[in-house]
C-alpha cells in the first residue's frame, strides 16, 4: 500500500506529464498550497526558468490580507500573478494544479487569474 506522499507525487506526475503533451509552447502556471500561504508561479518549461512568482507571503498583499489560507488571499495571488504576467506580455499559460483538487483555494486563484487576463 502506497503511502499518502507516494500517492500525491503519481498524481502530481501524471497531472504533469497530460500538461506536457497538450501544452505547446505556452508556460504553465503552478500552484503551491501549504497550510498557511498559498504560491503562484509561472515556469517556462522550454527554458527551464520562473518568469513570474506571486504568494501570499508577498510585502504587497500581506498588509491587506487576514490571513495567508483563506481564499481571499488565494484570489489576492492570482490577481497578482495575472497583472505580473501580463505586464511581461504573457497572455496564455497552461494551469498546473499539482496533485490537489480544482475546488477551493486552488479554483479561487485559477478564477482571479482568468478575470485579470489570463487566458488557459
Amino acid at each position: 500500500m502506497l503511502k499518502t506522499n507516494a500517492l500525491k507525487e503519481r498524481r502530481k506526475q501524471r497531472i504533469r506529464s497530460r500538461i506536457r503533451k497538450t501544452s505547446g509552447s505556452r508556460p504553465r502556471l503552478s500552484v503551491f498550497r501549504s497550510n498557511k500561504n498559498i504560491y503562484a508561479q509561472i515556469i517556462d518549461d522550454l527554458q527551464g526558468v520562473t518568469v513570474v512568482a506571486a504568494s501570499s507571503m508577498d510585502k504587497d498583499l500581506r498588509s491587506g490580507l487576514k490571513s495567508g489560507s483563506t481564499k481571499e488571499a488565494a484570489a489576492a495571488v492570482g490577481k497578482l500573478v495575472a497583472e505580473r504576467a501580463v505586464e511581461k506580455g504573457l497572455g496564455e499559460v497552461v494551469f498546473d494544479r499539482g496533485s490537489y483538487l480544482f475546488h477551493g483555494r486552488v479554483k479561487a486563484l485559477a478564477d482571479a487569474a482568468r478575470e485579470a487576463g489570463l487566458k488557459f
